[in-house]
């Protein structure tokens, strides 16, 4: 159990170091200091403490500032070690003063959202498409929050004097659509941007490099990295993530110490398991928008490991077939994933704003893992071809790349899952 201070130590001043080298050693700084090699688990609740008047006195400091307490950890809702050495490392690789980690990616956004909403910004602007279920939180109200949807042209016009938040996903659930982030920042004036960036992790893209000023994680999918825990984060300054500590001591939506410890082991994969897996989508991407069984390919300009591609044929039967490839939600882990967006994460939207959104009967969604290239791609054409009766795209255009594409919005109303 870690006995030190609820926040791991800072190191001492040092140069600044590369992303993969941050990735392995953020967070960890002091355990050669404490004798150790791995970072320990504190799964403590609760601490003991013969100071009564001076736990008073840090809850008190603690209510007022929000700020991670000096000393001892007091309480697992209001802090825990083990999250803290998460939090840290994943600020670091973002670029920013602070992280804050929740109990899932829902449950940070969430948080994001009361922390503004308790200032009387209520108001949000957001540019579709969006995760549905970030999608359903805003546009249902169930926080009081109102929420204008835009291009990203039209932010600017959209903003008014309650408006806390300006929300973006970038590449988006399930088309992989772009965003100019420093363009839009601009556009945001004093109005802070969020950034979803899920699918790009800081491996691929540091949205506060330009001009957001919160990321926000599933920490489910990439940082995790094997579809074994659950969490989310936001990577913000220190002003921002001392609210939202508050709001989390208050609402309970607290990341479990093993979660941050899980998620802190695979931070230190995290690059590695990036690029490999990013090298496979982008091989599998080219030979998809060859083959004459596929109709159109999304692949972002940003790289990554998803690839989002629509078929001639009939998408159910090729969930079906697949055998190397697991079909179900969810993205980010070693093993490749495969669904039906329509299906299943993106359900519950109205099937004309799905379609809007581009996000078709026949689109399929795939989140490429660590398999050998060879492999997945055996798999997807043995799958391909088991689908009876497929049409095929007209001899002119077979072996012509599909131009990756950006639909247009649609208005998602909730999801099933990622």
């Amino acid at each position: 159990m870690d006995t030190e201070a609820s926040s791991p130590t800072p190191p001492a001043p040092f140069r600044s170091r590369a992303l993969a080298t941050e990735a392995v050693h953020a967070g960890r700084d002091d355990l050669a200091s404490l004798g150790l090699h791995a970072a320990p688990i504190d799964l403590s609740t609760t601490y003991p403490s013969y100071d009564s008047q001076g736990e008073a006195a840090r809850i008190d400091a603690f209510a007022t500032t929000g700020a991670r307490p000096d000393g001892p950890p007091v309480y697992a809702r209001l802090d825990n070690p083990t999250t803290a050495r998460f939090e840290t490392a994943l600020a670091r690789l973002e670029g920013t003063a602070s992280a804050v980690a929740f109990a899932s990616g829902m449950a940070a956004l969430t948080a994001v959202l009361l922390a503004r909403a308790s200032l009387g910004l209520r108001h949000v602007v957001a540019v579709r498409p969006l995760y549905g279920c970030s999608d359903h939180l805003l546009g249902a109200g169930l926080l009081g929050t109102e929420v204008t949807w835009t291009d990203p042209a039209g932010i600017a016009e959209a903003i008014r004097p309650d408006t806390g938040l300006v929300m973006v996903e970038t590449p988006a659930n399930p088309t992989l659509a772009e965003i100019d982030i420093r363009a839009v920042a601009h556009s945001c004036g004093s109005v802070p941007l969020l950034v979803d960036s899920t699918f790009a992790t800081p491996v691929l893209q540091r949205p506060v490099e330009h001009g957001a000023r919160i990321v926000l994680h599933s920490a489910t999918k990439y940082l995790g990295g094997h579809g074994d825990v659950m969490g989310g984060v936001v990577a913000c300054d220190e002003e921002f993530a001392a609210t939202l500590r508050q709001v989390r001591f208050a609402t309970g939506g607290v990341l479990h110490p093993m979660a941050g410890y899980l998620l802190l082991r695979g931070l230190s994969t995290l690059p590695v398991r990036m690029r490999a897996a990013s090298a496979s989508a982008a091989e599998l991407a080219r030979r998809l928008s060859a083959d004459p069984r596929i109709a159109r390919v999304h692949y972002p300009e940003v790289g990554g490991a998803m690839v989002s591609f629509e078929v001639s044929g009939d998408p159910h039967r090729i969930i079906s077939a697949v055998r190397l490839i697991t079909p179900a939600v969810s993205l980010g882990s070693v093993d490749t994933l495969i669904q039906h967006p329509a299906s299943i994460s993106h359900r519950i939207v109205a099937e004309g704003d799905r379609r809007a959104a581009g996000v078709g009967d026949r689109l399929l969604r795939m989140s490429v893992g660590l398999e050998d290239v060879e492999d997945l791609w055996t798999d997807l054409c043995q799958a391909l071809s088991d689908e009876a009766a497929v049409p095929v795209r007209p001899a002119a255009a077979a072996g012509t790349p599909a131009p990756r594409t950006r639909p247009p919005a649609a208005r998602p109303t909730g999801s099933a899952g990622r």
